[in-house]
């Protein structure tokens, strides 16, 4: 039992997991529709594209959930631009912007005299400086993703089969597609001081990916995903503890590998139900 105790006895280690178990639940459940509708490059690019925003802040001195906030603004203003205005499809504009937003942020972060400190807690997070203010600040924007995440469940149900399939239902295929980027910058923005822009990314697909593989329908997959992200959090910061790694990089690892175990022993079941 102490094995399983020790890493969580003091207070940092403690609000290092509440605020883990927070990104998480709020990214598995935004990350499964991303999931069901294949835009896990757009959830990619979007992680990447807030990177400026927090740069500029980091800089400047103001709030860095407004700086993220104002980037995931351009970022999706951006694409909708180049999505209307050109021939262009939708995943070359994403292409565009995700690899323009991240160089931005670099290049604003090189400005900063602890450049590489700065860009490192940035991407990577810093899960054991997770603090009260940091833990309020995710509750007051978690909140709203999980209920928006229930309360848009059948627009969003209907928009990940065919969006001509919502507009016949009566629904509003647009305003859902923006809902559904509303709830992602929201998730992302109030993940990022916990495991980073670049971490918050496995979380965002690693636990609705595994899900998708032993699930049937749409709410096992929303219980499922969110059980593999509480357990992501845990065991990664566990071994964090006793391997001395970097916590959120040690739980996005955790992640990817569960996807690859549970792919690994998914036939093993399958060969046993096909046999009683």
């Amino acid at each position: 039992m102490d094995w399983f105790l020790e890493p969580f006895l003091l207070g940092f280690q403690q609000r290092a997991l509440i605020g883990g178990l927070a990104a998480g639940l709020m990214s598995s459940i935004v990350g499964v529709w991303l999931v069901l509708r294949g835009m896990s490059f757009f959830g990619d690019a979007f992680v990447h594209g807030v990177l400026p925003g927090i740069a500029a802040a980091v800089i400047f001195g103001f709030n860095p959930y407004l700086g993220a906030a104002i980037a995931a603004l351009v970022m999706v203003g951006g694409i909708e631009l180049i999505h209307r205005q050109t021939a262009l499809k939708e995943d070359t504009a994403i292409g565009l912007l995700f690899v323009g937003m991240m160089a931005l942020g670099v290049v604003i972060i090189s400005k900063s005299n602890s450049y590489t400190g700065s860009l490192t807690s940035i991407l990577f997070g810093d899960i054991f400086g997770v603090n009260a203010e940091t833990l309020t600040a995710m509750l007051v924007l978690g909140v709203p993703v999980l209920v928006g995440s229930l309360l848009l469940y059948r627009p969003l149900l209907a928009l990940s089969f065919s969006a001509t399939k919502a507009k016949t239902l009566g629904m509003n295929p647009r305003f859902t597609h923006a809902a559904l980027l509303v709830l992602i910058a929201t998730a992302v923005i109030a993940s990022f001081q916990a495991v980073g822009t670049l971490l918050v990314f496995a979380l965002l697909v690693g636990p609705p990916a595994t899900a998708a593989l032993v699930t049937r329908t749409i709410p096992q997959m929303f219980v499922i995903s969110a059980a593999l992200a509480a357990f992501t959090v845990w065991l990664g910061l566990v071994l964090s503890y006793y391997w001395g790694t970097a916590g959120a990089a040690t739980i996005a690892l955790v992640a990817i590998a569960l996807f690859f175990v549970t792919l690994a022993v998914r036939p093993l079941f399958r060969q046993k139900e096909a046999t009683t």
